[in-house]
């Protein structure tokens, strides 16, 4: 997933930061796609439903407690609903033969 790898390019250790860093630069990557768009958080909020507001407040930072539908709607504006598959990758073999023998 993009951010990720974002996220990952800034701070070596993503562990290291705090749930509201991380939310915060989710939200500046969000605002740098949208912007490369050409898209308006006005045009993005018409096209997914989600409150000029919201948006505003998840570019800032301030978006931790945004909802996940939300999110997803989001993504979807600035197209980039494939990326949102990454946030839970499936599990890798290992692990699930792992969960199985207990």
């Amino acid at each position: 997933m993009y951010i990720c790898v974002m996220i990952n390019e800034q701070n070596n250790d993503t562990y290291e930061l705090s749930n509201g860093e991380i939310a915060a630069l989710i939200g500046e990557r969000f605002r740098e796609y949208r912007t490369a768009l050409g898209l308006t958080q006005k045009e993005v909020a018409f096209q997914s439903g989600v409150s000029v507001m919201t948006i505003v407040r998840f570019e800032k930072g301030h978006g931790g407690a945004i909802r996940l539908d939300n999110l997803i709607a989001l993504m979807r504006a600035i197209q980039s609903l494939d990326d949102i598959a990454g946030v839970v990758r499936e599990m890798p073999q290992s692990l699930y033969n792992k969960s199985k023998r207990q």
